[in-house]
């Protein structure tokens, strides 16, 4: 799966994100509640200045309505600077206590001419299979 996300306004500031989900059976207990999602992101500077991914905010809803909100520094323990064109990929995971969620939100970003942008990161599905037609 691969989703689009929202990018800066101006196309000197620009970031795309593509986002993959992988539902983790050998990590869940489905009884106890507890469903663990893998999920891999693909940030690619678009824009025509160098950017550096300075934090990140995650909204993580589950299927009963319950939030979590994330917020740090960089994303596994990284601030990449990206050049235009350039990309970083990393994997995290998340963990609900049902078979289906969501998640949004997005990275804040530091051009090397001083400007701040914020990246959005537009909702995306996290679910066990075969429970989503």
């Amino acid at each position: 799966m691969v989703c689009n996300v929202g990018m800066a306004e101006s196309k000197k500031y620009q970031v795309s994100v593509g986002v993959g989900v992988q539902y983790l059976a050998d990590q869940s207990d489905a009884a106890a509640g507890r469903y663990v999602f893998a999920y891999t992101i693909d940030i690619r500077n678009t824009g025509t200045v160098a950017a550096q991914l300075i934090s990140r905010h995650w909204i993580i809803t589950d299927a009963d309505g319950g939030v979590q909100e994330v917020r740090g520094l960089g994303v596994v323990g990284h601030q990449p600077l990206l050049q235009p064109g350039q990309n970083f990929g990393y994997t995290s995971g998340c963990v609900l206590t049902t078979p289906v969620g969501t998640m949004r939100g997005s990275y804040q970003m530091v051009a090397e001419d001083g400007v701040a942008f914020e990246a959005a990161i537009g909702e995306f599905v996290l679910s066990m299979p075969r429970v989503l037609h």
